[in-house]
């Protein structure tokens, strides 16, 4: 299996993960696909997610993960799944109130937009309750705690 990442980084906040952790994280949540997979994780500025935030999904309000699916054409031999987009300063600010570890936050993030990304959803309470018990198990299996019993 081969997961090819583009990191783009287009923010000035510190503390951001290196490309190998984030390669990790992407891994972690798409191993279990057994085949290749292109993505972009792009890391922004508040600005920028609160642009994107209104634009695709009329909330005027930066937040921490965008995922932007990309349906390939049947017909195009393509492996590139999508886009994230994650705000730095928003994820240091959740990890921070939430008394989380800010690279576990971090994980589960990527992890949670990639699910996005395979089609993975949380608005009624069975499609949280399913998409939750994968994040907490896949975290669990790069040893990182129940996100959700914080």
């Amino acid at each position: 299996m081969n997961i090819d990442v583009d990191l783009q980084i287009a923010s000035t906040a510190e503390e951001i993960p290196s490309e190998r952790e984030f390669v990790t994280w992407v891994t972690c949540a798409l191993k279990q696909y057994k085949k290749a997979f292109e993505l972009t994780v792009r890391i922004v500025e508040i600005e920028e997610s609160q642009h994107l935030n209104l634009q695709y999904r009329h909330k005027d309000k930066p937040t921490n993960v965008l995922s932007f699916p990309f349906d390939v054409p049947a017909e195009v031999d393509l492996n590139l799944l999508g886009d994230l987009i994650i705000c730095a300063d928003i994820v240091k600010k959740e990890a921070e109130e939430q008394h989380k570890n800010l690279k576990d936050h971090w994980a589960h993030l990527v992890i949670h937009g990639c699910l996005h990304l395979l089609g993975y959803d949380h608005i009624t309470n069975d499609e949280a309750e399913e998409m939750e018990s994968l994040e907490i198990a896949l975290l669990a299996q790069l040893g990182i705690p129940d996100p959700y019993a914080v």
